[in-house]
């Protein structure tokens, strides 16, 4: 197995952020070795190399969701990163975050992601994520990992 996951991300408020982290300690707990990217600390874009996972909050313009909210906002840059030298086509999946009290905008953002640049949406979770979602996400990278060697 693949004992690097690589990883791309924003976070705006935090909550990404302590996912990401506690994530690499757990994975870091099963000899995987996480390298992770905050587009918002590293405004400099580079081409990845190496095959990653991207992960995503919902950041929209308010709204419900269904008739209007669904202009993306705060998270462009993370946008850009993808695009900049054909990054997304490294991307083998993308993993929403919100709140669920924001009804159809949960994760929308990232499911808006995975349709623009084509790769597939892979779960979500909420706020900082439990300790579930922690273990469930970790798996599931694990698995993915094996499938990119």
């Amino acid at each position: 197995m693949n004992k690097n996951i690589y990883i791309l991300y924003i976070s705006l408020t935090g909550n990404t952020k302590s996912f990401v982290h506690r994530l690499t300690a757990y994975l870091a707990s099963h000899d995987v070795t996480v390298h992770a990217i905050n587009v918002k600390e590293t405004p400099d874009m580079q081409k990845l190399s190496q095959p990653f996972v991207t992960i995503l909050p919902a950041f929209l313009d308010g709204g419900n969701g269904r008739v209007n909210g669904y202009h993306e906002i705060l998270s462009p840059i993370l946008s850009h990163w993808l695009g900049y030298a054909g990054n997304y086509q490294r991307c083998y999946g993308i993993i929403g975050s919100g709140n669920r009290n924001f009804n159809r905008q949960f994760a929308l953002t990232a499911k808006q992601y995975a349709k623009r640049f084509g790769f597939p949406y892979l779960t979500d979770f909420e706020l900082r994520g439990s300790q579930n979602d922690i273990e469930r996400i970790a798996s599931l990278l694990m698995e993915k990992a094996k499938e990119q060697n």
